[in-house]
């Protein structure tokens, strides 16, 4: 019994001997380097040259120096207990494996965001539409983008769709043209019909007398005649215009006595 407890203690003392300082000295470490990372983590958060950065990119910069330095950090103190970095590098490569076979859909998003931040298609409070949903885009996420439609909705879209489908940005540019078409009766004056709608257009203060309006016959229909009145004005300007321009044609339309036809079909009897 007395050779057994010696045999053990001896064990334990060289169990000490050759791991206990390599397990203090990496207790250590990972202590004093988590603390390390935070201060660093607090210092580029505050720093100029990150502030200058969009939201999204400030997001996705901040946590890839994260998980760099707990990375690092990571290797460090297995380095200090000597684990052989092949089983570490296998161990990562199987976990690796294992996340993104699981997630898919979220890496195509994450790859999403990063498209999103180098190319630039759209911005935060830039007016979008997707083919799906349009509105006003409210926040660009490392996963997911998110809308504000004009009914004061809340759309969140996976940045991979977005990635890879087609984007309508209607805050690009300054100016927009607004189209319009009205259908007037055949026995309607083109010239009065035309000289209405000008009169209309120019009358409105939004609307942009460079390029100045216009106006066509667009068509022939089956039971109208179709006018096209284009207007440049203010991205802005655009919905109010619009609207304005409606509502004003049709009452100049009926105090000059052109009128809006309905749809009709001539009927012809054979006795």
């Amino acid at each position: 019994m007395n050779e057994f407890l010696s045999t053990l203690w001896s064990k334990l003392a060289e169990f000490a001997t050759t791991y206990g300082f390599r397990l203090l000295a990496a207790l250590v470490v990972l202590f004093v380097g988590t603390k390390l990372i935070k201060l660093v983590m607090r210092r580029i958060s505050k720093s100029k040259q990150l502030a200058k950065l969009q939201k999204t990119a400030q997001n996705i910069t901040t946590h890839a120096v994260k998980i760099a330095l707990y990375a690092l950090l990571i290797i460090t103190v297995c380095s200090i207990m000597e684990i052989p970095m092949a089983s570490i590098v296998g161990i990562v490569t199987s976990c690796a494996l294992a996340i993104g076979l699981a997630l898919q859909g979220s890496l195509a998003n994450l790859a999403g965001g990063f498209m999103i931040l180098l190319f630039k298609p759209f911005e935060v409070d830039d007016y979008i539409d997707n083919g799906s949903y349009s509105g006003t885009v409210v926040d660009i996420g490392v996963f997911y983008t998110t809308l504000k439609t004009p009914d004061n909705k809340k759309v969140v879209i996976p940045n991979g769709a977005l990635s890879n489908g087609s984007i309508v940005n209607f805050s690009t540019h300054d100016t927009r043209r607004v189209d319009f078409s009205f259908g007037v009766a055949y026995a309607s004056d083109i010239d009065l019909v035309r000289k209405v709608l000008l009169s209309v257009a120019e009358s409105n203060d939004l609307v942009l007398k460079d390029p100045a309006p216009v106006v066509y016959l667009l068509e022939q229909a089956d039971s109208a005649l179709i006018f096209s009145l284009r207007v440049w004005v203010n991205k802005n300007d655009y919905w109010s215009v619009f609207f304005d321009i409606n509502e004003r044609a049709k009452k100049e339309f009926d105090k000059s006595g052109i009128e809006i036809p309905f749809p009709q079909l001539d009927v012809h009897l054979d006795k």
